[in-house]
């Protein structure tokens, strides 16, 4: 070897990449399980709803699922690449990460709230909103953040591991906050004037841009408890 500096180097290399390839692996294995787990869902839903409102699951490719139910659909995508926590992330402040630096290390599992009509009407500017992401590291453990995701946050990081029943709560509370976010009317003076061309675009193929808050911030406290 050249000298010192070149095998520090070679080895942290090494280390890295290693940490990181296990970090993607367990994260393939427990994004397949959510496949399994969100079967199991909407058979169930399906079976329930016997017809009157389907629940659809489709995979448009490996790393994303999508779940169509009714006017909602969720978009679940597997990140590529690997990521650490900032160094101002609350995940640093927990014993488990202290305790070991390496489990910083995380895959991210991302789920969006789109409108079912932006996809029919092929209306590709309409906003989705991220409602939960997953992270994962490579001894499986996991925590949410997100909309609601209450009790799986990164103080139990370490505490749980990913399995159907822990996606099931995920996806179940994701799926449980989008019926509830609905569309509000936009604010009259951002409506009030338009434009042939836009009116045109409408009048020929529905393509208008829309989403569930055109005109308004998207926040913490924007869905009301009945």
């Amino acid at each position: 070897m050249a000298n010192k500096k070149a095998e520090e180097i070679i080895t942290a290399l090494q280390v890295k990449a290693a940490l990181k390839a296990q970090v993607q692996n367990v994260a393939a294995i427990c994004f397949d399980e959510l496949y399994h787990t969100l079967e199991l869902i909407t058979g169930e839903y399906n079976n329930a709803l016997q017809g009157n409102v389907k629940v659809e699951l489709m995979r448009p490719s490996k790393s994303v699922y999508q779940i169509n139910a009714d006017e909602d659909t969720l978009i679940i995508s597997l990140q590529t690449g690997v990521f650490q926590f900032d160094r101002d992330h609350e995940a640093w402040q927990t014993q488990y990460i202290q305790e070991n630096p390496a489990r910083s290390y995380i895959a991210i599992v991302n789920i969006y709230n789109f409108l079912s009509d932006s996809f029919k009407y092929d209306r590709q500017e309409d906003p989705g909103y991220l409602v939960a992401r997953v992270f994962i590291n490579a001894e499986g453990a996991f925590f949410v953040e997100g909309k609601r995701q209450r009790g799986m946050g990164h103080k139990d990081f370490g505490k749980k591991k990913l399995d159907s029943t822990n996606w099931r709560k995920i996806i179940e509370i994701a799926l449980e906050y989008c019926i509830a976010f609905d569309m509000l009317v936009p604010p009259y003076e951002n409506v009030m004037v338009t434009d042939l061309l836009h009116m045109n675009l409408e009048i020929q193929t529905s393509k208008t841009k829309m989403g569930k808050r055109l005109g308004f911030q998207f926040k913490s406290d924007d869905v009301r408890d009945n």
